[in-house]
């Protein structure tokens, strides 16, 4: 089924481009390329989104949270001590 596309003179330079290299046959087979480029990319996003989908599920199942500042707070009060004990 024929489509008509519009391509800026940047694409139809690069297609000619890949063409001339005999890389491609024909401009059909550089949109193609790629669609077939775009498609495993989108596809790559969709499971990565869902992988981040399912790590957000998995923390928020995983029970309540701590509050930063006071873990923070007492890291640092562990490691200050860490330090003044040390001798020099």
């Amino acid at each position: 089924m024929p489509t008509s596309v519009a391509m800026s003179p940047h694409f139809e330079s690069f297609i000619r481009d890949q063409i001339e290299s005999g890389r491609y046959n024909n401009t059909s087979e550089v949109v193609h390329a790629g669609l077939r480029l775009l498609e495993d990319i989108e596809s790559q996003h969709a499971i990565q989104l869902q992988a981040l989908r399912n790590d957000i599920a998995a923390g928020k199942a995983s029970g309540t949270a701590l509050a930063a500042e006071p873990v923070f707070d007492r890291l640092q009060a562990k490691y200050a001590l860490q330090v003044t004990r040390k001798v020099y």
